[in-house]
């Protein structure tokens, strides 16, 4: 039998002991209260999730990807960031993948069982390709899940980083994976829901580690997401106001640039900024890895 008794995210929460006589107010004003305590909770990992960029930034530059691994909410979040990637930073949707116990049709129903198996984890990074260049994510509330220990353990043996995120101390991904997040929210306002603390916890962790390492490979300038895919014409606009607000072009001569930028806000930024042609503005950016800021140094 699973002995949960240890467990952080299983023991029950003193303030919310009366959860089933209060008002609708009162239960969201208690989790409400609960939540608050997330971010600080975070804020004392910040050195172990830096270290997981800075693999995740050389991975993604020496041609590797990030992957993630879950099952249950863990692994609905670590998909829902994969997912978010390719929109926000326009990169393939192959270079940060979600793997969820259960496969796609896991994200919306639970597939019972699928997060007991240790060997399932191991299969779905080998039908993934996984090479030592990838740097596997295991995420797991309890620290305990089969199917990410199967996935960390196969990962370890090919010579993969690998990285565990939970909310317990001393879990047992941690104990497998190179390094370890162990980010400790308490117990829940509806015991056992780790839905709730420690997903959101998760989910602003796994936030801060897609976005710092896309960052970290040039998808960014100042603060501006460059990378837009023109979809739409809401990010069509985006894409003109981005170029408008960098080099104080007006709005249709940030038109006729991206139109000769072949779309490319970076590439149009670099045009602008250090009068280059097209060919020029990309040969800097490929020498600068991606990075405008660099790029501008290079010509100057």
């Amino acid at each position: 039998m699973i002995d949960l008794s240890a467990m952080t995210t299983e023991t029950r929460n003193k303030n919310t002991m009366r959860l089933d006589e209060m008002s609708s107010l009162e239960i969201v004003m208690a989790m409400n209260k609960e939540d608050a305590t997330v971010p600080v909770a975070v804020s004392t990992v910040l050195e172990d999730i830096a270290a997981v960029v800075d693999w995740c930034v050389a991975a993604l530059s020496d041609g590797g990807r990030i992957i993630y691994m879950g099952a249950g909410t863990s692994g609905r979040l670590g998909v829902l960031d994969a997912a978010e990637c390719p929109p926000t930073f326009g990169v393939s949707p192959d270079l940060v993948v979600g793997l969820i116990a259960g496969g796609e049709k896991a994200f919306i129903k639970a597939i019972e069982g699928a997060e007991d198996s240790k060997e399932l984890g191991r299969q779905d990074l080998i039908k993934h390709n996984i090479t030592s260049k990838d740097v596997v994510i295991g995420i797991a509330a309890s620290g305990r899940t089969p199917y990410v220990i199967g996935g960390l353990e196969y990962a370890n043996s090919i010579g993969c980083n690998t990285a565990s995120l939970s909310c317990n101390k001393d879990s047992e991904i941690g104990k497998i994976a190179k390094h370890k997040i162990e980010v400790i929210v308490g117990p829940e306002v509806l015991t056992g829901s780790t839905r709730l603390k420690a997903g959101t916890a998760q989910k602003l962790i796994l936030n801060m580690i897609s976005t710092a390492s896309m960052i970290g490979i040039g998808k960014c300038y100042q603060n501006l997401m460059v990378d837009v895919v023109q979809t739409n014409e809401k990010l069509n606009v985006r894409a003109q106001n981005i170029l408008m607000e960098v080099t104080g072009l007006d709005r249709q001569e940030a038109r006729k640039v991206l139109s000769q930028a072949g779309g490319s806000v970076k590439t149009a930024i670099i045009m602008t900024l250090t009068s280059s042609s097209k060919e020029d503005a990309i040969s800097l950016l490929d020498k600068a890895g991606g990075h405008i800021s660099r790029a501008i140094k290079m010509k100057m």
